[in-house]
């Protein structure tokens, strides 16, 4: 499985083996906060993230600070 991410730094593809999809399909796919850990691998401007681990973050949503940027 791939998963984009995306901030204002950029875009990083997320790589989920099978092995771990079939182990952590609930936080893979029912997260609304996901947190990843895993090991970085770059290719020129391509960057991409090998999952190890996923955690489902979402209960930290309601106590996350925001912030809006205005942008022109």
């Amino acid at each position: 499985m791939f998963v984009t991410l995306e901030d204002e730094t950029g875009q990083v593809n997320v790589i989920i083996w099978p092995s771990l999809l079939e182990k952590q399909r609930r936080e893979a796919l029912g997260a609304s906060l996901l947190a990843v850990y895993g090991v970085w691998q770059r290719e020129g401007e391509v960057r991409h993230l090998v999952a190890h681990r996923l955690v489902d973050a979402s209960p930290l949503l309601g106590s996350l600070v925001t912030s809006t940027r205005n942008f022109h």
